[in-house]
């Protein structure tokens, strides 16, 4: 009986452990699946604590700082990199943009509106919104980090469940930059864009 007892404490502890969180990084809570190191959460579902400042790692190796995770909608918003100053490149433009690893649990969720900047003429073949009336233009004529790409063609588009779910593309030959919306409507106004660019995990089984 006692042995049988010490067996099911066993069970329990290894459990328990398996649904630990991760301590908090960067006063932002790391809530269950995600995980930042072997001793909680679920090894899936990795994101990182560097200095303080809790990261996702894409398939191409670059971090992105997470600003924000929504547990209960399994959702969490990593930062858009930036537009480096003096040229209109994103900072993952040698990466080729983000890339999520297919094989982990990680997708672009469908609340994205993605800006495209100096892009080729290519991409008029395609269904981007790359009018004068794209957000775009405002985000070049009203945002300082905008003013490097200005007089280039640029797009917008929402990212839809039609598309590729793991990828937002940028390169030389057609479109060197890009940022992200979350949640953003047509006729929002610049000063509550809420910039980002948000994933959702699928839960563990």
């Amino acid at each position: 009986m006692v042995l049988i007892l010490l067996v099911l404490l066993s069970l329990l502890n290894n459990t328990s452990a398996l649904f630990r969180a991760c301590p908090d990084c960067g006063g932002l809570q790391v809530p269950y699946p995600l995980s930042t190191n072997e001793d909680c959460g679920d090894s899936r579902y990795r994101i990182y604590c560097n200095s303080g400042s809790l990261e996702f790692l894409s398939a191409t190796g670059v971090y992105y700082k997470i600003l924000r995770i929504y547990p209960s909608a399994y959702k969490l918003v990593i930062k858009p990199p930036v537009i480096e100053k003096d040229t209109c490149y994103t900072s993952d433009l040698p990466e080729g943009g983000l890339l999520l690893d297919e094989n982990l649990p990680f997708n672009i969720s469908t609340h994205n509106v993605v800006m495209l900047f100096n892009c080729s003429d290519n991409i008029l073949r395609s269904p981007l919104n790359c009018s004068s009336n794209s957000i775009c233009r405002e985000f070049e004529q009203k945002v300082e980090e905008g003013r490097e790409c200005m007089n280039t063609l640029c797009c917008h588009y929402l990212k839809d469940s039609a598309m590729n779910s793991h990828r937002i593309r940028v390169r030389l030959g057609g479109c060197t930059a890009y940022t992200s919306l979350v949640d953003s409507q047509p006729r929002d106004s610049i000063a509550s864009w809420n910039y980002g660019v948000e994933l959702q995990w699928v839960p563990p089984n």
